[in-house]
């Protein structure tokens, strides 16, 4: 998540006639207390995060429903998620949280929820261990002795009907729960091998069979690793599709905290401030002992940046890094009609197997490199991706319109599977173009064959380019997601990228034609008035 995203979340906060969250802090302010540490038997203070959190995930809309149907939080390592969640299942357990009607003032009565199942779920023991741990000692004996809490290691349980269990990874054991709140525990860890995939499954049944749809659940967690395919990382990319728009639902609530992209961890003033952007307000967390073991021998970069300053960091087989090409993202940017740009094209068609490539148009303007998003076609989730096509028709149109709405001065195009729509504009747009990738072929721009060294050098440009910081974005979530799913392969020829695997449903085309059309834009500088970039902003 971006700071400029993290920075529009936590100022916002629902109307105060559309959340359940203020009788929630009500509640629990009067029956909750620390479980442990110096403060432990003094009532819970929350801190503003927390309660920004708890007002947010508490949305309901004007019908009293609730505005997320399951949401993520994800901090840095000691941020205290699992006293957070241990407070949101004493909620969910005794508090009043569920909407019972409007007032005459128009505000949300709020009740308790009947008959609670609260569960507590992860892939091993030992994570529903520790929030259990804590739930021994969070109620104040009032809390206690007013609800009847009988504690147990794994179910506690209360006078009135509803009960506190914990689940791991056994989704026979899930069949048939009608759980009114889940919290699931270090999804990062969820992953196919230790049966994550099949538990978040049988999770999601059972709570879509509660009755007024009420029942959700909350992830909490660390920074993923990419390409681990974890609950987190699938949960994470719904989000990610909600921001480009292509998510059909928009009910996902993902709260995330992390240090800016640019943060060196060898510059000890640079690494100060990451860490204290990402703890937040936890004000427990040591600056001083946090340094130190981001520069522990034994911490690697990549853990450094996912443990303690909440950044997905890439694998280590990335071509880029997420830090580093958001390092170079400037969405303050605007590319006018009268700035000269060049175009970048990879295409695709519709394959026998697996999920289509996908088809990429992108921008870079000439004067500053500044590489922005003009049109990706990628096949959808889903039924609606069933005999997918690239749509030809349409692609074509968005050509068409970009030399109508900018000066245009350069086109790179891979022809591979294209190579008649790539001669037609050839013909009507080749003669208009100052920057010629041949003579005879001004636009045909061949990606693979016998232009192994030519390719090799675009993508060593274009990655000196991100990391010198010679080039800019406008942080367009597709591209971006292209870049990062891009890994290297070493070849005779030098380094070039390719997908995870061949049939991976994670694309890098986005990639390519953005590659193309900074390269482009190199050829374009070369071939100046003055040979200065500067020089393109009125050529």
């Amino acid at each position: 998540m971006t700071a400029e995203a993290v920075r529009t979340i936590e100022d916002y906060v629902p109307a105060r006639n559309r959340t359940l969250g203020w009788a929630v802090l009500d509640w629990i302010n009067r029956n909750l207390v620390f479980p442990d540490g110096p403060d432990a038997g003094e009532p819970f203070t929350l801190t503003r995060e927390q309660v920004r959190i708890i007002l947010r995930w508490y949305e309901i809309d004007d019908q009293g429903r609730f505005r997320y149907r399951r949401g993520t939080i994800r901090r840095m390592r000691g941020w205290g998620k699992d006293p957070m969640l241990a407070i949101l299942c004493a909620v969910e357990f005794l508090g009043p949280c569920r909407f019972g009607g409007w007032d005459e003032d128009g505000f949300p009565i709020v009740v308790e929820q009947n008959n609670p199942l609260v569960q507590i779920a992860a892939v091993n023991q030992e994570q529903t261990t520790n929030t259990m741990d804590l739930l021994q000692g969070i109620f104040s004996d009032e809390c206690m002795a007013e609800y009847g809490v009988d504690l147990g290691k794994e179910i506690i349980y209360k006078a009135a009907p509803g009960k506190i269990k914990c689940v791991t990874n056994s989704p026979r054991a899930l069949r048939g729960a009608r759980p009114t709140f889940m919290l699931l525990n270090e999804t990062s860890e969820w992953v196919a091998g230790n049966g994550g995939h099949a538990m978040m499954e049988r999770i999601k049944g059972n709570l879509a069979k509660s009755r007024g749809g009420t029942s959700r659940a909350l992830e909490i967690c660390n920074a993923h690793i990419p390409g681990e395919d974890s609950v987190a990382e699938q949960t994470y990319n719904f989000w990610v599709k909600i921001q480009e728009g292509k998510a059909k639902s928009d009910d996902l609530y993902y709260d995330s905290l992390e240090a800016p992209a640019d943060v060196d961890l060898a510059d000890e003033l640079s690494l100060r401030s990451g860490l204290e952007a990402a703890r937040g307000d936890s004000y427990w967390l040591d600056i001083d002992r946090l340094v130190a073991e981001v520069w522990d021998g034994t911490t690697s970069p990549s853990m450094a940046r996912r443990d303690y300053l909440n950044q997905v960091s890439s694998a280590e087989d990335a071509w880029l890094r997420e830090f580093e090409w958001n390092a170079v993202r400037d969405v303050s940017k605007v590319v006018t009609p009268t700035d000269p740009i060049t175009l970048g094209f990879d295409g695709s068609r519709r394959r026998s197997r697996g999920v289509t490539d996908a088809t990429a148009l992108i921008g870079c303007r000439v004067s500053d490199g500044h590489v922005f998003q003009i049109g990706v076609w990628e096949q959808p989730d889903g039924p609606a991706g069933d005999d997918w096509k690239v749509p030809v028709t349409e692609v074509k149109a968005a050509v068409a319109d970009t030399f109508k709405r900018y000066n245009v001065v350069g086109f790179y195009a891979d022809p591979a599977l294209w190579e008649t729509h790539i001669a037609e504009w050839e013909a009507e747009y080749g003669k208009k173009l100052r920057v010629k990738a041949t003579k005879t072929n001004p636009i045909e721009w061949w990606i693979t064959g016998g232009r192994s060294k030519a390719i090799v050098q675009a993508l060593e440009q274009f990655h000196s380019g991100v990391i010198d910081r010679e080039l800019t974005h406008d942080g367009s979530f597709t591209l971006t997601r292209h870049i990062l799913n891009a890994r290297r392969e070493p070849t005779r020829s030098g380094m070039q990228i390719r997908k995870e695997h061949p049939d991976s449903a994670r694309k890098i085309d986005a990639a390519m034609a953005a590659v193309l059309a900074y390269q482009a834009r190199l050829d374009a500088v070369a071939a100046g008035p003055n040979r200065k970039p500067s020089s393109w902003a009125t050529f």
